[in-house]
């Protein structure tokens, strides 16, 4: 790749390196220059540009990233994660559920290795997951990178398993809670509390809960009478030897002690026992308190079905001094910092009147055998929105058969004959509670695909100021579907009119990326007769695949 100033002669169809204005209008970096932006640079005065150029032998920084997170993540429903869609040189795997992360550093190291351009970065090997967390990223740094870089590093990648999310198997479990003389209820309660805390946290429920003395014979009947998949017991008082009340009581019951104690702090008298192929987990007074404790990272790792070996424990004394940490997230939260993918609400806008269509409904227009309604809901359906939400005119059935059988909501729009800005507000008032963001998508438009969706979802990340990321064809010119984070979420439903969320993005243009999407499929909608006999003129509904 070659980079550094180019005189305008030079620059069309070079990368921009740095956003520049030129009378008025806003260039962002990473633009590809074309003959219009050439000419407004000109008519600013300018000679020269700062640009990146590929060589033969590049690869752009999407299809680099898209390479290296098919490396990374080669089936991810196998490894438990999902892929995000290329931008800006970067690929996110997140996380789909509950679980545990590992990660083989010498393959991730390896990677990295091969050339500065190329980087990797996961969360911690065991580090808790939770759904839809980024779990590791690949980022491409400039623009371009060598193909033979890539092509090492994806072979590098595919030698092992570098990651893998593994989920929450465990189902039930067994508490045991024992008490001495003179120990409060309060504290047999708290401890409850704590462990059911820890429990729900991992989508774990509890089977039953005994309570007895602290003496061997007493915990070994408990254990003997337990159902759940796996017993934690937590003493009233902790214990100090591998003879002492709670871990002679599974040996008593025919179980073989794993492990007594653990180089981590808190959590030093934590003991891992196995009881007829079921595991029993003996927990610290620490265990009482929400905080992280070494017991935690041997449920988890329980939880999810990794076996966990005497050597393994003993391994886990570096990093093991927790209680020093307190910036350190509770594992019961989640991590409340961890960068997730975005719950995003679809919103279909399919309340329109086709008024340019002479008496038909452009909606009901059939593209690949059905109507485009049908096909743009079924769109949305199948790219990473979290719910999708058909804004339609009150009594409309021919659009409402249109949409049966497929995993939507459909609202009707009281106010349909205001326009457009109507069935924005009617869509967002009826979002999740947790939607982070809402994606406005037009139901007119035949060429949008759930690629396109899904290169918008990737757009968006309001901590890099794209707040709004909005659909653009190959040309780099604007157009749909647009999504709005939740910041925006109050302008948009005071909108009125039928000019859309243009005002919204005129007031916010800062936080506006435009995310390239193939072809035209952006800017291409058809609104009367005309256009919809010269897109079928041109054979572009025979081409399409479903």
């Amino acid at each position: 790749m070659r980079f550094g100033p180019l005189p305008l002669s030079e620059a069309e169809g070079a990368i921009l390196a740095h956003s520049l204005t030129a009378n008025g209008r806003r260039l962002k970096k990473g633009l590809r220059l074309g003959a219009d932006d050439i000419a407004a640079l000109r008519d600013a005065g300018m000679a020269e540009v700062t640009a990146a150029r590929l060589d033969a032998g590049d690869m752009g920084e999407d299809e680099a990233a898209a390479l290296l997170g098919a490396a990374l993540a080669p089936e991810p429903l196998a490894l438990g994660a999902s892929l995000s869609a290329p931008f800006t040189g970067r690929v996110n795997v997140l996380a789909l559920s509950t679980g545990l992360l590992r990660v083989d550093r010498a393959l991730i190291d390896a990677a990295n290795g091969v050339d500065e351009a190329i980087t990797l970065a996961t969360l911690p090997d065991h580090a808790r997951l939770h759904p839809r967390q980024m779990a590791a990223t690949v980022k491409i740094i400039p623009y371009a990178v060598s193909r033979a870089a890539v092509e090492d590093a994806a072979a590098i990648l595919r030698g092992g398993e570098a990651l893998r999310c593994h989920p929450v198997r465990l189902r039930r479990a067994s508490l045991v809670l024992t008490t001495v003389p003179g120990l409060k209820p309060s504290l047999l309660d708290k401890g409850s509390e704590a462990l059911r805390a820890r429990l729900a946290g991992l989508g774990v429920s509890v089977a039953d809960e005994t309570r007895c003395a602290h003496d061997r014979d007493a915990i070994a009947d408990a254990l003997r009478a337990a159902t759940g998949d796996l017993v934690l017991i937590l003493g009233g008082s902790a214990p100090s030897d591998p003879r002492d009340a709670a871990p002679a009581a599974v040996v008593a019951a025919g179980g073989r002690m794993i492990r007594f104690g653990m180089p981590v702090d808190p959590g030093n008298l934590t003991f891992l026992a196995d009881l007829g192929g079921r595991k029993v987990l003996g927990l610290p007074g620490s265990a009482r308190s929400p905080a992280l404790s070494g017991s935690d990272w041997i449920l988890e790792r329980l939880a999810c079905g990794l076996e966990v070996t005497a050597a393994e424990i003993a391994g886990m004394g570096v990093g093991g001094l927790l209680k020093e940490i307190p910036s350190r997230p509770q594992p019961r939260s989640g991590g409340a910092g961890a960068a997730e993918r975005p719950v995003v609400a679809a919103l279909l806008l399919a309340a329109g009147a086709s008024s340019r269509m002479g008496g038909a409904d452009k909606l009901m227009e059939e593209v690949g055998g059905e109507p485009i309604l049908r096909r743009a809901a079924r769109a949305l359906i199948a790219s990473e929105v979290s719910e999708v939400i058909a804004v339609l005119r009150p009594g409309d059935d021919a659009r409402r058969r249109a949409l049966e059988g497929l995993a939507l909501r459909i609202v009707e729009n009281a106010q349909a004959a205001e326009g457009m800005a109507a069935s924005i507000r009617a869509g967002l008032a009826a979002t999740r509670p947790d939607a982070d963001a809402a994606l406005l998508a037009l139901a007119d438009m035949p060429e949008v695909e759930a690629a396109h969706v899904n290169a918008v979802i990737a757009g968006f990340d309001p901590a890099r100021g794209r707040a709004i990321a909005r659909a653009a064809d190959a040309q780099g010119r604007p157009g749909h579907p647009v999504l709005f984070g939740r910041r925006f979420f109050e302008s948009l439903s005071r909108l009125t009119g039928d000019d859309g969320a243009r005002d919204v993005l005129r007031a916010n243009a800062e936080f506006v990326a435009l995310v390239p999407t193939p072809g035209r499929a952006a800017r291409l909608d058809l609104d009367t007769p005309e256009a919809w006999a010269a897109w079928r003129e041109e054979g572009r509904e025979e081409g399409r695949e479903d």
